[in-house]
């Protein structure tokens, strides 16, 4: 019958180590052909008490405890076995702007506001919402510069001349082009090309919904055209900035699961996902920073927030051992296995990564 590996868990006392490690020396100073001067006799002496006391050393470097000592000492034994590579890397993070979804407002062209429709940081708005309307005087030459283009092109439409009808169709695109590139809408060049009038002031939309988280715009300013007016961001997804050590960055992927918890919400979970990886070390905390993308339909999320950070690792499975069983020197990892019988080998084994009290082996 094939003989089942245990391995050996040292459990409550210190005494066991000290027992089995010195059992184990002596083994392999014994294989190595190491003999005993006169004052390693003497501690070759006290083995017998060792042996007395319940525990026997053998040539092979195995150690034999008797049961009744195992009970006293709380030694423990568990299998080695296959088992889910999971684990929950837990850290802290800050609830920020998702930088893709953040709108700046310029007017692009020099000129005085006449009207604000939104007046307030923090007012919420919808993409195509009126923001300002502005007095320009290059707006109004250049609608009327489109305006005679306009009448060019319509009164030129029967020339003869291909050439002709070519430059005014051209000067017409011009002129619109130049409406377009300082944000006239088509609807509002549409509008102009209506009712031919040129429009004094000229209304100024928000590009993107979301909340108005800055305000430089008063009425009757004067604007230049690298003044910015308004900053609005979406905050219908939200980013959270998480710091991670050195020694768990293996085990980040970007697309992992991750879970945040809040103080003002204690019993909802936001779930989520990690949408980058720095490829930069602090080099004075030792940590990287990890980007997580989180769904904020509700606007629950509030940039600045402090958020407990959950990220779900999961590698397959692997054959694993109890943390507690293995023995680290610094150089080497050992563990026992139990042979049976009250006796247990040392073994050295090579271990890869720690999953939720357990280690994966990798060979051993």
């Amino acid at each position: 019958m094939k003989e089942k590996k245990i391995l050996k868990l040292f459990g409550m006392f210190g005494l066991a180590l000290a027992l089995v490690g010195l059992g184990y020396w002596w083994g392999q100073s014994d294989n190595n052909g190491v003999h005993a001067n006169p004052s390693t006799r003497q501690s070759m002496a006290g083995m017998e008490g060792m042996e007395a006391a319940g525990v026997q050393e053998m040539a092979s470097g195995s150690v034999n405890v008797s049961p009744e000592k195992q009970q006293l000492v709380g030694i423990r034994t568990a299998p080695a076995e296959f088992r889910p590579l999971t684990k929950k890397i837990r850290t802290v993070g800050i609830v920020t702007y998702d930088e893709t979804k953040v709108a700046q407002v310029f007017t692009k062209v020099e000129g005085w506001i006449e009207k604000l429709f939104v007046n307030y940081t923090g007012k919420l708005v919808e993409k195509g919402q009126p923001l300002f309307t502005l007095y320009s005087p290059d707006l109004i030459a250049t609608q009327d510069e489109y305006l005679l283009a306009l009448q060019a092109k319509e009164s030129l439409v029967s020339s003869s001349l291909q050439e002709i009808r070519a430059g005014s169709a051209s000067l017409l695109e011009t002129t619109r082009r130049r409406l377009s590139l300082w944000d006239i809408s088509d609807e509002q060049i549409a509008e102009l090309q209506k009712s031919r009038q040129p429009k004094k002031n000229l209304t100024f939309f928000s590009p993107s919904s979301g909340f108005v988280i800055k305000k430089d715009a008063f009425q009757g300013m004067k604007v230049m055209p690298d003044k910015e007016l308004y900053t609005i961001t979406d905050l219908s997804t939200v980013w959270v900035n998480a710091d991670i050590y050195e020694f768990e960055l293996p085990n980040v992927r970007v697309g992992q699961t991750a879970t945040i918890t809040l103080s003002y919400f204690p019993n909802r979970p936001f779930t989520g996902r990690v949408s980058w990886i720095s490829p930069v070390l602090d080099e004075k905390t030792r940590t990287t920073k990890v980007r997580l993308e989180f769904s904020n339909p509700d606007f629950s999320l509030k940039p600045e927030m402090y958020a407990n950070v959950e990220i779900n690792v999961d590698t397959g499975k692997g054959l694993t051992i109890p943390d507690e069983a293995v023995l680290d020197s610094g150089l080497r990892k050992m563990v026992f296995l139990d042979k049976g019988e009250g006796r247990f080998q040392p073994a050295e084994v090579r271990l890869g990564g720690k999953f939720d009290g357990y280690y994966e082996v990798l060979s051993g």
